[in-house]
């Protein structure tokens, strides 16, 4: 009787444990729970899918942060990851300069010519994109943000001011949607 109660304890647990590590689905794209950035752990905030003139959808996103941080606390020094799932085919330019103009609608002045050289370094990263490629944005303290398409580097700029006002594109004030922004900020509202 005590190993038949012991195996079901362990059944359970089992079952728990490896509904936890289940992926987020979103438009049928896949997200990890939880993932590591440089030995940092990292758990899944929220997913969201951006649409274009609400008609079509662009791509689908997850953003996670570490399990002690609250959504609305991204803009802190702490690890953070941004990653994006196309849908779509773009251009490199096409990111360069959609980010540029966001970045240049919500930044003062100052703040953007403070980033300005950084972000050039940045946007010259940018690869072309289709359907099923996927950018991340990975920020550790101290060390950067870096860009990485289908898991490989294509590199990695300094400063916690420049990840604040990077992930702000998607996170911030004025963001590109503010629908979006909320669903990865406020945990998973969409699914399948």
């Amino acid at each position: 009787m005590m190993l038949k109660k012991l195996l079901i304890c362990f059944s359970l647990l089992a079952i728990f444990t490896s509904q936890a590590c289940l992926a987020a689905e979103i438009k049928g794209v896949s997200f990890a729970d939880q993932v590591e950035l440089e030995k940092h752990a990292v758990r899944l905030q929220g997913v969201a899918v951006l649409k274009w003139a609400m008609l079509f959808d662009v791509y689908a996103g997850a953003f996670y942060l570490p399990d002690n941080v609250a959504g609305s606390s991204w803009a802190e020094d702490v690890p953070k990851k941004l990653e994006i799932s196309y849908f779509r085919d773009i251009e490199a330019k096409g990111f360069a300069d959609a980010s540029d103009k966001i970045l240049r609608d919500n930044l003062p002045g100052v703040e953007y010519q403070a980033l300005a050289e950084r972000l050039r370094v940045f946007y010259s990263f940018f690869r072309d994109v289709k359907p099923g490629d996927r950018y991340s944005i990975d920020y550790i303290p101290e060390q950067g943000t870096e860009l990485r398409l289908n898991n490989q580097s294509l590199g990695r700029v300094p400063g916690a001011d420049f990840a604040v006002a990077y992930f702000g594109i998607w996170l911030g004030e004025n963001p590109i949607s503010k629908t979006f922004r909320d669903k990865l900020l406020n945990g998973r509202q969409e699914k399948g």
